[in-house]
């Protein structure tokens, strides 16, 4: 069986990166995105099961004793985890799954699970990140100046991904992680696997 590939997908909150891989999937057969485990308050908009596994701080630590996490962390005060059973299932059934977590969530999948490939998402420039924040709308300058502080040192990280893409214009951005997933299934295994009828027809 040709498993799936992991994809991690890295960026400063507000560079984009949730609609990003959120086109990406919709635009992409066989991907998964892996929905995080949080104890941070549910936003307005968001739903329990499709933006994240919303969990009691109480929950989450039992979890994380069971040892059901393939990686977690702890940001602006909230715990986030990925639960590996899930990650591997979906692999297994040849599944490519994207993870979209913080740098120091992707330096222990790195560790755990070598072949994965890491993308790091950055923004054109540090006033068109800060203008995305604003655009929100849900954080009051406090937080805007925060998260800015805290996004320049998440970037300070982008080196140790795999790909780099800077998210300037979307479609452009969108085309660039299509790219990197494609570039892998015209693999000999992949299209032996996807494409084994049409192989068959050739080569009989």
């Amino acid at each position: 069986m040709f498993k799936g590939k992991l994809y991690i997908i890295a960026a400063p909150s507000g560079a984009g990166k949730t609609s990003l891989v959120k086109a990406m999937v919709a635009s992409t057969r066989h991907v998964q995105v892996s929905i995080s485990h949080t104890t941070r308050p549910m936003r307005p908009g968001e739903e329990d099961g499709i933006n994240y596994h919303f969990t009691g701080v109480d929950d989450f630590k039992k979890m994380l004793e069971e040892g059901l996490f393939i990686e977690h962390a702890k940001v602006f005060g909230n715990y986030y985890g990925t639960s590996e059973p899930w990650v591997r299932e979906q692999m297994d059934k040849g599944e490519d799954v994207i993870l979209e977590i913080d740098w120091q969530g992707a330096r222990q999948i790195r560790q755990l699970m070598p072949d994965s490939v890491s993308i790091f998402i950055l923004p054109p420039s540090k006033a068109a990140l800060r203008e995305r924040l604003i655009g929100r709308g849900q954080d009051d300058d406090d937080v805007i100046k925060r998260r800015m502080a805290q996004a320049v040192s998440e970037m300070s990280h982008y080196h140790e991904f795999d790909y780099i893409v800077i998210n300037d214009e979307f479609d452009l951005a969108l085309r660039d992680l299509q790219t990197i997933i494609r570039s892998r299934r015209l693999s000999t295994g992949w299209i032996q696997h996807y494409k084994e009828t049409l192989i068959k027809a050739l080569i009989q």
